[in-house]
């Protein structure tokens, strides 16, 4: 069954989320982690795919989007793909969710993080998607870094 984390953050804007998935992205790599990030639409996803080639000065967060094909039409390859359009390829181990809605392919993940930020839209959303996990049974944890400094 798909562990659920909340990322609770004390940041006021979308690009604070942003740079926190990276962070996020950037741990789950170190554990040897395939990401799929779930984004709202078309211009999150490339303010994603630019920051993280920039985020960190010393490297680069190698990924794709869904927009990225090869000759075949298959997407990339890549152990990050980020995508507003659900098509999370083969792709299973995390899913960090940056959308309004809770992805359909989310029970295929073992782990899924949602990250929340203090903007009316983003905690109704993720109120509205803690209510639909917890009412199916699924194991949440909340991780409040309200008082901790970003790091």
């Amino acid at each position: 069954m798909t562990q659920v984390d909340f990322y609770i953050l004390a940041a006021t804007s979308a690009a604070q989320r942003l740079d926190f998935t990276c962070r996020l992205i950037d741990k789950a790599l170190r554990l040897d982690k395939r990401v799929f990030v779930a984004t709202a639409d078309r211009r999150q996803s490339a303010e994603l795919d630019q920051l993280l080639w920039t985020f960190r000065p010393q490297s680069f967060i190698g990924h794709s989007c869904s927009t990225d094909r090869g000759s075949d039409g298959e997407l990339e390859p890549s152990p990050v793909l980020i995508s507003h359009a659900g098509e999370a390829g083969d792709h299973h181990e995390l899913l960090i969710n940056l959308g309004a809605e809770t992805p359909a392919c989310f029970s295929r993940f073992e782990r899924l993080a949602e990250v929340v930020v203090q903007l009316p839209a983003v905690l109704q959303a993720t109120r509205d998607n803690y209510a639909f996990y917890r009412h199916r049974g699924y194991p949440i944890q909340s991780h409040d870094l309200r008082g901790k400094a970003p790091g």
